[in-house]
């Protein structure tokens, strides 16, 4: 058992308070998700970790969010949560609106990321436009779940692929009338 605090471990508990109120977790949650080194990057710390939550950190490190959440409960000294809502992953079916001639507008955010910035201002001017029908295609080095979520909340849907190790393809569109 860790450091004892009062934060409540929780799907929506963000990544940053978290590790603020339990330092010793992080090594666990590199443990649980080799993905998560990228938070010894003291800028990807400050600006991603602030704003992602365990549950969107867990679709990021594709482990169940139940999962995820439980063993930092049981490190803590917590009790495990029943009943955890299903996490947000890539979806391998091609949804029925995916058309690549309906792409209009590409953004590769690895470079942006790399250099610690994020690129929801970005996508989110980019498809302030947007009619039914037309896609978005975002090229990200991990599950980008915050800037999903915000997209989503736009109206938007959503599928994502992984391509490789690091990479994805974010797709989202302006459901048709």
């Amino acid at each position: 058992m860790i450091n004892m605090s009062t934060l409540i471990i929780t799907p929506k508990t963000k990544v940053g308070e978290l590790l603020n109120a339990y330092p010793e977790l992080e090594e666990k949650l590199i443990e649980l998700a080799p993905v998560f080194k990228k938070l010894r990057n003291p800028v990807l710390r400050r600006t991603i970790a602030r704003v992602t939550t365990l549950q969107q950190a867990a679709a990021v490190g594709e482990i169940p969010v139940h999962t995820l959440v439980n063993t930092l409960r049981e490190l803590t000294g917590q009790e495990d949560l029943e009943g955890l809502e299903k996490g947000m992953g890539e979806n391998k079916e091609t949804p029925s609106w995916f058309d690549p001639n309906r792409i209009v507008k590409k953004l590769d955010a690895r470079p942006i990321i790399e250099q610690g910035g994020h690129p929801l201002g970005d996508v989110l001017n980019d498809i302030k436009g947007f009619g039914p029908g037309d896609i978005y295609e975002l090229y990200t080095p991990f599950l980008p779940a915050p800037l999903i979520e915000r997209v989503m909340a736009q109206g938007f849907d959503c599928w994502s692929v992984k391509e490789k190790e690091d990479s994805f393809l974010n797709y989202f569109t302006k459901p048709t009338l």
